[in-house]
């Protein structure tokens, strides 16, 4: 159609170009475009054509200044989408004009194109050195936004780039890490799967699986990817394809169905409604443009008749191959019955306008920038003077700066040349009749702040009728308390769920590393929270506390009972004779060594732990230091009877409390410098066990504690020997082998106290302390007390002078 600027549009009308064979003895013939036609491709030229018509009419937009069009098949050919570049750079128009008021009839000024990606690179390059814009309505790679190749194109799409993001984020909103991947190997399908692999590695998605086919592929190619598909365990499936290509793929498939598969598409296939009869995709979700409403397009389409078709070839092949009759003169001609109203086809679907209304906003765009360029408003009436000689390349900075809305839909540019990207997610569901529904379930805007572009406003059918989401994961989940290790030679989708080793945790689904708990706690039984570790020590709750306890208690009401016995009987010949007063502070300080073993029983504390060290060592050191005088009393009696000796008059009742408080005074004074430069304290003792605090006592100084120890033992060793002198003494009572006994027995558990001591852990090292004490105590109560009550109670005809001093009775 002739008009003042032409408006040139390259569209894939038919499948394939017819191959032709050169014999070099004639002139070829130009290329052609064979097969079937493809109707969506066919209504998109056809809106073309509406478009500029609904222009031409308008008194708003270029008023006065028609529009033209020059409509070329490429047949999604590069060598054909070159050639009819070429043409529209040409002209048509063979007339040259020479009159200073000639039409720009044949000037193409703008290109509405290609279809496809591969095409529209090819065409821009082309014509990109004329500055001659080029905007395409399909053509999605994200190659084409390189201002520096593509400087004339520009698009009303949105590019690959976003939709591969979008896909990403769609696959991740779902859950699905394992995925197969299939493509077109065309600049669409390399470019925009490149893209999606990069932006589902940053969402931590691995792919099984990238595959790419062509449409002129041998078909053992096309079979190969059919069975990598079949075999995969992928479950969910993408596919960045154009729906020519995919087509030959899917009809592979239907021959040997593979399992079922949940299909995620592009725009280039998902909403075209030819694809939509393979019902072994049922369920397919994907990104498409957004549904539009174009008034008065429908009529417009419709409005087809035989006469109107048999006045393009184009229009001719599409009827006779839409009602299977010919047009035209020695032909079975068509009969008159046929109506385009009633024929299914793409053409005639005008349920949802999405790309047709791309073509559209192409139209416009242009007719707009046109506008900007031609016509001014001179007080406040609008003039467009069409004999102003318009360049492309003023179409082309005009066509930049266009922001305009057209039926409730904005149109502009970026930089880039893209506008802003917006899609429908759409999913394909299977009506009871059979046939498949393309529904509108949600939107992706990405002007919208980060992670609120997507969102999903209806429930999606998935495949196999299913309303339950599919699962597609190379590997299930690993609960809190286990890690992911990675399988060796997998991706990292593909891993063994490992428990978390002892002492750590992981409280999150698919933790890929297990962290320590803090130092005072310790993982529950699942490993996948820190509880605070229970802190143990000698209490009086627990049966080991309570007997120890008893036992404290009992020894020192039998110490206390023995003292009882002796102050009754404390004129009695026995009790005269083992140095009452002696006797009487040993019974006490029995009484104290008993009781000071509950002071290492319950919580420690800051003045528990002083005083159960120092209380222990000056009791037994007050203990020991009685029952040394006692024996070297009894040597000094022995010596006092002997012809001349007034040895006695040296250790009498005087020199004993010296020797007492003497040997005692040094304890304190070990005692006093131990709690001044380092005395003990209460610690929390984290390294005997792994899942318990042990509450104990530090020594504070060692050697203050072994210095204590020391002492006693000395002390104890001292009067041993003194004992085992004495034992043989020719006495009738003689109470230096009861000494010896005891201090054997204090001196063996003292001995083997220290070995348990080092060696038993945590409260446990307590309870060997208070046995040993304990032990001791008993030790020396019963060897040096007992036989003197059993004469005292039961055998009171012994407890006399005569008995104690007859040697042979």
């Amino acid at each position: 159609m002739d008009g003042d600027y032409i408006i040139g549009g390259v569209f894939s009308i038919h499948h394939y170009r017819e191959e032709m064979k050169h014999e070099y003895t004639t002139r070829p013939e130009p290329s052609r475009c064979t097969g079937s036609i493809d109707s969506r491709e066919l209504r998109l030229s056809h809106a073309m054509v509406f478009a500029i018509e609904e222009i031409n009419n308008s008194t708003e937009l270029l008023p006065g200044v028609t529009l033209g069009h020059q409509i070329h098949d490429s047949c999604a050919a590069v060598p054909l989408a070159v050639q009819m570049a070429f043409q529209l750079l040409n002209g048509r128009d063979p007339v040259f004009h020479t009159s200073d008021n000639c039409s720009q009839s044949g000037a193409v000024v703008a290109i509405v194109g290609e279809s496809g990606s591969t095409p529209s690179i090819s065409m821009s390059r082309v014509i990109g050195s004329f500055n001659i814009p080029l905007v395409s309505h399909f053509a999605t790679c994200a190659c084409l936004s390189d201002k520096q190749q593509y400087p004339t194109f520009f698009r009303t799409i949105p590019s690959d780039q976003f939709q591969a993001d979008a896909l990403a984020k769609l696959v991740k909103h779902f859950g699905w890490t394992w995925i197969g991947a299939i493509h077109s190997d065309s600049d669409y399908g390399n470019n925009g799967m490149a893209s999606f692999l990069k932006a589902a590695k940053k969402e931590g998605i691995c792919v099984e699986y990238s595959e790419s086919f062509y449409r002129t592929n041998p078909h053992s190619r096309i079979q190969r990817v059919a069975e990598v598909i079949r075999r995969s365990t992928a479950t969910v499936i993408i596919a960045f394809a154009t729906a020519g290509d995919l087509k030959i793929l899917l009809k592979e498939l239907s021959h040997k169905p593979s399992p079922p598969r949940q299909w995620i598409g592009s725009e280039a296939w998902v909403t075209n409604p030819d694809m939509r009869k393979f019902n072994f995709c049922a369920g397919a979700i994907g990104f498409g443009i957004q549904q539009s409403v174009i008034p008065n397009l429908r009529e417009f389409l419709l409005d087809l008749s035989p006469t109107l078709a048999a006045s393009s070839p184009v229009l001719t092949e599409f009827w006779e191959d839409s009602f299977d009759c010919k047009l035209g003169k020695h032909k079975r001609v068509c009969d008159g019955s046929e109506d385009i109203k009633t024929l299914q086809s793409p053409y005639t679907d005008t349920s949802q306008f999405r790309i047709t209304n791309m073509v559209y906003k192409a139209v416009y765009a242009i007719a707009r920038a046109i506008h900007n360029a031609m016509c001014q408003n001179t007080n406040s009436t609008l003039h467009c003077d069409k004999n102003t000689h318009i360049k492309a390349k003023e179409v082309l900075t005009q066509l930049k700066k266009v922001n305009f809305t057209q039926n409730g839909y904005d149109v502009s540019f970026d930089v880039n040349g893209d506008p802003v990207a917006t899609y429908e997610l759409v999913n394909w569901k299977k009506e009871e009749s059979g046939n498949i529904e393309l529904v509108a379930v949600g939107l992706y805007d990405a002007s919208l702040p980060e992670g609120q572009e997507f969102h999903i406003h209806r429930n999606i059918t998935w495949m196999d009728g299913s309303t339950k989401v599919p699962v597609s994961v190379c590997s299930n989940s690993c609960p809190p308390g286990t890690r992911k290790m990675l399988r060796k030679g997998k991706p990292t989708c593909c891993y063994d769920c490992i428990q978390c080793p002892e002492g750590e945790i992981s409280n999150v689904t698919d933790s890929p590393d297990c962290v320590p708990c803090a130092e005072e706690f310790w993982p529950n039984a699942q490993r996948d929270t820190c509880l605070p570790k229970p802190v143990e020590y000698l209490s009086f709750h627990e049966v080991l506390g309570i007997i120890l306890a008893a036992f404290s208690v009992g020894g020192a009401c039998l110490a206390i009972g023995t003292a009882a016995v002796f102050f009754h009987h404390r004129n009695s010949p026995i009790v005269r004779a083992n140095n009452s007063e002696l006797s009487f502070l040993l019974l006490f300080s029995l009484t104290l060594c008993f009781l000071c073993s509950l002071t290492f029983i319950g919580a420690p504390s800051q003045w528990s732990c002083m005083l159960r060290h120092t209380a222990f060592g000056i009791t037994f050191v007050l203990c020991i230091s009685c029952v040394l005088g006692k024996t070297i009393v009894v040597l000094m009696a022995f010596r006092a009877t002997l012809p001349g000796s007034n040895v006695m008059k040296w250790f009498g009742p005087p020199q004993q409390r010296i020797t007492v408080v003497s040997f005692t005074s040094i304890q304190v004074l070990i005692c006093t410098l131990w709690l001044v430069l380092s005395p003990p304290f209460p610690m929390r003792n984290l390294t005997i066990y792994k899942k318990r605090i042990i509450l104990e006592c530090a020594l504070g100084s060692a050697i203050g504690f072994w210095a204590v120890l020391g002492y006693i033992g000395l002390l104890a060793l001292f009067c041993l020997v003194l004992a085992v002198l004495a034992r043989k003494l020719p006495d009738n009572f003689n109470e230096a082998k009861f000494i010896t006994f005891s201090m054997l027995i204090f001196c063996a558990v003292w001995i083997t106290f220290i070995p348990a001591y080092v060696s038993s852990p945590g409260k446990f090292t307590v309870a060997v302390e208070i046995f040993a004490i304990l032990a001791s105590s008993f030790g020396l109560i019963l060897c040096i007390f007992a036989p003197k009550c059993f004469i005292i109670v039961l055998r009171p005809e012994k407890n006399s002078k005569k008995r104690l001093m007859n040697k042979h009775k």
